[in-house]
């Protein structure tokens, strides 16, 4: 008799055991979970559509307030606005290290709408693709910040996209540095072409 009980003692222990161990990992999904912060708006440009949010670097967000002084006059000076969203899209495009992952990708408020959904392919599969998820806040990568851009000249260009000849076109070569000598053989020169559509100057081509 004593012989036939020893199972059911062990699948009693067993249940125990499987509530005890389903319970802790409750416990750590419910009530230890990290939270992810979401980035909230500090500034935005109305008129323009452009906004800031909290996660930005300081020296974006100083970029940031240059070009809306550029956009607050009542006469807009059109190469002030393309050299200053130019020196903005480099900073943010090609600083990984403020990104939480792949698809994070920087720069698109200046990317002409037509051409975006490519831009954000081809970004994730170069540029970004081995930029891992931050999204804890614990990522132990690192990654390249780009320290300062240089445009070295802006002038009028004649551009064609959609079948059409753009009104006003702007061709800019840039160059730039990055804070740690570690990238010192990664991209630091583009030509960007921008269109005017509206009021708004938009990034159609990257070189």
């Amino acid at each position: 008799m004593k012989l036939k009980k020893k199972p059911k003692i062990l699948l009693i222990t067993l249940i125990i055991l499987v509530v005890v161990i389903s319970g802790f990992l409750v416990y750590k999904t419910v009530f230890n979970k990290q939270e992810v912060q979401e980035a909230k708006v500090v500034n935005q440009i109305k008129k323009y559509g452009y906004t800031l949010k909290d996660n930005k670097s300081k020296k974006y967000k100083e970029l940031f307030g240059e070009l809306k002084k550029i956009l607050d006059k009542d006469d807009v000076d059109q190469e002030e606005y393309v050299k200053k969203i130019s020196e903005m899209f480099i900073y943010d495009f090609y600083s990984l290290s403020d990104k939480t992952a792949k698809t994070d990708v920087g720069g698109v408020d200046f990317i002409h709408q037509d051409i975006i959904e490519n831009f954000l392919q081809n970004a994730e599969n170069t540029f970004y693709k081995y930029v891992e998820s931050n999204i804890y806040d614990n990522r132990k990568q690192k990654l390249p910040t780009v320290e300062k851009v240089t445009i070295e000249s802006i002038e009028k260009t004649d551009f064609s996209y959609n079948d059409k000849e753009a009104d006003e076109a702007y061709e800019v070569k840039v160059n730039w540095t990055y804070t740690d000598s570690d990238y010192s053989d990664y991209q630091k020169e583009a030509t960007l072409i921008f269109v005017k559509e509206d009021i708004k100057e938009l990034l159609v081509e990257l070189q």
